[in-house]
């Protein structure tokens, strides 16, 4: 079936689908990096995000966003409030029943067609599909679901699909409170009380995408362990629940109550979690897998004078990609999978919420979870974020000597967690004591994830992302869930979070971790 959709709104001049000019000094997010960027093409893909995907994949989720149409036209059966309507039945006079399913968005031939007129086929790296994917995933949780399904195998493990669209679905709320509050906060002075929060909230965000990025971007096969997708599923669905329920709060507070299109997003938001499984019984269950898994979880950072490990450097291909020779990495078709790493392959996983019933996540369950230490593999590279962050020198900036202090003081953590993670297990996966041991050691692998992409991120030029303040903004989080003291006070860093998403809100931004442009 053809895809049906109304003309889409030209792509802005911001926003090139061919050569042009390159991009002049901008802010340090989403509207330039500030860097003198070589050749037409490659400005194409700098102009499209901060941290900018292989130009294949910035156009293919240009092209998916123009197909999705305006969000916020009430005759697009995608747009929010389209997709937050309930499931309504009427029966015709022939006696046929019809209906409009809020969160559906058409047909499995539309949805797959979609994909496939976007050009999303020919992605094959799992963090650059995502990337591409996003525009299906901040809308609704279930819409991305329903074009998963209807796409048929991806490279993208089911662990962290579910991740990534919660994520991508609590950013659209966040922008929606934000844009909120910046617009009316100067008129009604009371409403600024929530700009803190909201930066709490675009900071775990922000924490959590980190370490789904980086999740996503791990080699694949059994060799690398699969720990980095167990800690995601685990502590995204765990945070985010936080998040959410600030967002009620700030949303409510606002005058945006239930009935609204926001309040009915969050609503829709939460009824979707069991389906893309990241509700609390998911959580729960990679919670288990990580009990079993905790002698792996306290391993040893390593050293901290290697080389920064490549899964942090989000902007280059992911370990165990090729780039095509054809083409340089940014204006080329991007990245071709290794062999065994495309659908079908062992990384190819059911949608979201698949194989549950007796704990399974796809290729994801037991496999590579309750090794000895060792059987995490490439993912246990992911802790020198913290070991490299607590030896880093700060040049003067009291900032960078704060986040330094917390690493060091969460690094002491781990160092302490290490011998009752060994010695777990004794009272089963079920266990009060072992469950807080995972709990507190999924954490510092959030942590460490956080740390890990800030400092790859800050390499002077400019980007909030290579900043400390969204990063001990994020730690703080981290530190109280914790309980563990923060080494001094340091200046709050809520303000100048704020400021960066206020500031996106206001250019069409979005809250991701790689500041990308959205068209709507």
């Amino acid at each position: 079936m053809a895809v049906t959709r109304p003309a889409p709104r030209p792509v802005p001049a911001a926003l090139p689908t061919g050569p042009g000019p390159g991009p002049g000094p901008g802010r340090g997010s989403g509207s330039g990096s500030g860097a003198v960027v070589p050749g037409p093409r490659r400005a194409v893909a700098h102009r499209y995000a901060a941290l900018p995907p292989p130009l294949e994949v910035a156009l293919a989720a240009l092209r998916l966003e123009a197909l999705l149409g305006d969000p916020r036209d009430a005759a697009n059966p995608y747009g929010l409030p389209a997709l937050t309507t309930p499931l309504t039945t009427s029966r015709t006079t022939t006696g046929s029943i019809t209906g409009r399913a809020g969160g559906v968005g058409g047909a499995g031939e539309d949805r797959a067609g979609l994909l496939a007129a976007a050009g999303l086929g020919r992605i094959r790296a799992a963090d650059q599909l995502v990337r591409a994917l996003r525009p299906v995933l901040r809308r609704d949780v279930a819409l991305g679901h329903a074009c998963a399904a209807a796409a048929g195998p991806c490279p993208v493990p089911a662990a962290l699909l579910g991740p990534a669209a919660l994520l991508a679905a609590t950013g659209t709320v966040l922008r929606q409170a934000a844009r909120i509050v910046a617009g009316r906060c100067h008129g009604e002075p009371a409403l600024r009380q929530w700009r803190p929060v909201l930066a709490t909230v675009f900071a775990d965000l922000l924490a959590c995408e980190s370490l789904t990025s980086v999740a996503l971007r791990r080699p694949a096969g059994p060799a690398s362990g699969a720990l980095l997708p167990a800690v995601a599923g685990y502590v995204v669905p765990t945070v985010v629940a936080d998040v959410l329920a600030q967002l009620d709060l700030v949303l409510t507070e606002c005058g945006h109550g239930p009935a609204g299109l926001e309040g009915r997003m969050l609503a829709k938001l939460a009824g979707d979690l069991p389906a893309a499984g990241v509700d609390a019984a998911a959580a729960g269950s990679w919670q288990t897998h990580l009990v079993r898994a905790l002698p792996a979880l306290a391993q040893s950072p390593g050293p901290h004078h290697a080389a920064l490990p490549a899964l942090f450097r989000l902007a280059d291909p992911a370990p165990g990609t090729a780039p095509d020779p054809a083409a340089d990495p940014v204006s080329g078709t991007g990245p071709r999978p290794a062999s065994g790493s495309g659908p079908g392959s062992a990384v190819t996983a059911a949608a979201p919420g698949a194989n549950r019933q007796h704990g399974q996540h796809g290729q994801h369950g037991q496999h590579g979870l309750d090794g000895d230490g060792e059987s995490g593999g490439g993912d246990g590279v992911v802790l020198s974020g913290l070991s490299r962050a607590a030896v880093r020198p700060a040049g003067g900036d009291p900032d960078r000597a704060a986040l330094a202090g917390v690493a060091r003081r969460l690094l002491s953590e781990q160092r302490a967690l290490r011998r009752p993670c060994r010695a777990a297990g004794l009272d089963g996966p079920d266990g009060p004591a072992v469950r807080a041991l995972a709990d507190r050691q999924a954490l510092l692998w959030l942590a460490a994830a956080v740390l890990g992409v800030q400092e790859a991120a800050d390499e002077g030029r400019g980007l909030f992302l290579g900043g400390p303040h969204w990063a001990l903004l994020a730690l703080s989080g981290i530190t109280e869930r914790l309980g563990v003291p923060l080494p001094a006070p340091a200046a709050d860093p809520r303000e100048q979070v704020w400021a960066e998403l206020a500031g996106r809100v206001r250019h069409g931004v979005d809250c991701d971790i790689y500041a990308t442009r959205v068209l709507w």
